[in-house]
């Protein structure tokens, strides 16, 4: 039979039939995906192939159907392993506090870095629209112009309030949607408000590291009412890149994507190299710095600050 992993739980996974039927399967023996060593095999989003065991209600996953992309992470423990977040996107879906806790400019780019490298459309959501202060609301936009001007849609929510929910709701139609972030910048409460009769669990950030604490342990996919499916995935703290070189990140950069062919030398690394046409933008401010600083601590290995 042929199903949809719509729930990882590490060492058991949810596939669902096409007619709507749901097991609990396993993995059957040794199984490695061709091409990336990962932490996990089968991701949320895959197409699989299981046998149904004698008890009819488990059954054991035997092939997985080729993926048309993923979203993969560094692997916390096992740096020379990745951990794939989701499978067979069709755009992904960040969502940003400015404080309790902090996104940092850095891990919105290695996020939307990540995205670019495997073709999935990324979108931000600012959160918590209804306890940002006058100050909150003029970084809110800077932040936002910044993005923007890339060409990445932002959106500004409150998810408990129920702010703007509708134009979120019309971007996620007819989608395979990943929602990622912090753990503690409102996913579940998102969800809640996308999906109310789900009525997910929500927890206060931790009052000692102003981090959230984590209330999804494990990646599971939801239909929404209206067309599509949306991704909850556990809160990231760090967001390593795996297998990008060097010589190719400034592709996942739109802004320097677009003057690289510029540049005096085709192997130039945008840093100090003469006639260079994404440092003259750098400095006549039409790329922005604070991109600019991601790609070089990406570039130079320093990629795992939150």
């Amino acid at each position: 039979m042929q199903g949809l992993v719509t729930k990882s739980t590490g060492s058991w996974y949810q596939v669902q039939t096409p007619d709507g039927e749901r097991y609990n399967c396993r993995i059957k023996g040794i199984f490695r995906t061709k091409g990336i060593r990962t932490t996990n095999p089968i991701a949320v989003g895959d197409v699989v192939d299981f046998e149904i065991e004698p008890d009819q209600e488990t059954g054991v996953i035997s092939h997985l159907h080729p993926r048309k992309n993923y979203i993969i992470r560094k692997s916390v423990n096992l740096s020379k392993q990745g951990h794939i977040l989701a499978a067979n996107l069709d755009q992904a879906l960040l969502i940003v506090t400015l404080a309790s806790p902090r996104t940092s400019l850095g891990f919105i780019d290695r996020f939307l870095v990540t995205a670019e490298a495997y073709d999935i459309p990324a979108m931000l959501v600012f959160n918590k629209l209804d306890l940002f202060s006058g100050e909150g609301l003029e970084i809110l936009a800077d932040y936002k112009a910044i993005y923007e001007n890339v060409g990445y849609p932002c959106f500004e929510v409150s998810a408990t309030k129920g702010t703007n929910i509708n134009h979120v709701q019309d971007t996620l139609k007819d989608k395979v949607t990943l929602l990622s972030g912090h753990s503690g910048v409102g996913k579940s409460s998102l969800i809640n408000a996308l999906l109310p009769q789900l009525d997910l669990r929500t927890n206060q950030l931790s009052e000692w590291s102003d981090k959230g604490t984590h209330t999804t342990t494990f990646a599971e996919m939801f239909e929404l009412p209206q067309g599509g499916f949306i991704i909850d995935t556990p809160g990231i703290r760090e967001l390593g890149i795996i297998d990008i070189e060097q010589n190719e990140l400034g592709r996942f950069f739109p802004e320097m994507r677009a003057r690289m062919q510029d540049c005096r030398f085709n192997n130039c690394r945008h840093i100090n190299e003469p006639g260079c046409a994404v440092l003259d933008a750098l400095e006549n401010e039409e790329i922005e710095l604070s991109r600019y600083e991601s790609y070089l601590s990406i570039y130079n290995g320093n990629d795992t600050r939150a």
